[in-house]
């Protein structure tokens, strides 16, 4: 299976005004996505071990009084709060590495605009340029 040719840097779309993607700049950009994706599928499996030993231990726990029973499913829940925001952020961190890989980085996925090559260099994540996102904060 052969992967799909990549686009070059100068390619991707940026806002009137802004310089165009240099290959440097994306390479740089591609390897902090790729590490924080790695350190976020690593915490991923941390929590899931984590979780996996509480549940084992639910059986043990049986016959705590209500205050440990409470302080322990509040502990289990903000676990998996924070499980699901991880989770939500490797998504979030693998699709900007596919529009990246497809070409399509950079391009508002509501409007089809350029997002800008400053706020991607802020928040690489960034699917909506600001005003779409800002559209969408508004709802």
């Amino acid at each position: 299976m052969t992967a799909a040719p990549q686009s070059s840097a100068a390619e991707l779309p940026v806002r009137a005004g802004e310089a165009p993607w240099t290959d440097a700049e994306l390479a740089e950009l591609r390897i902090e996505l790729e590490k924080e994706a790695a350190a976020l599928r690593a915490e991923l499996g941390e929590v899931q071990a984590h979780i996996s030993a509480h549940i084992s231990d639910m059986a043990a726990e049986a016959g705590d009084d209500e205050a440990d029973a409470s302080s322990k499913l509040f502990e289990r829940e903000h676990e998996l709060a924070l499980n699901n925001n991880t989770r939500e952020l490797l998504e979030q961190t693998e699709h900007a590495l596919d529009r990246i890989e497809a070409g399509t980085y950079g391009v508002c996925e509501s409007c089809g605009k350029p997002i800008g090559k400053a706020r991607l260099q802020a928040f690489p994540r960034a699917t909506l340029c600001v005003a779409c996102k800002q559209r969408q904060e508004r709802r």
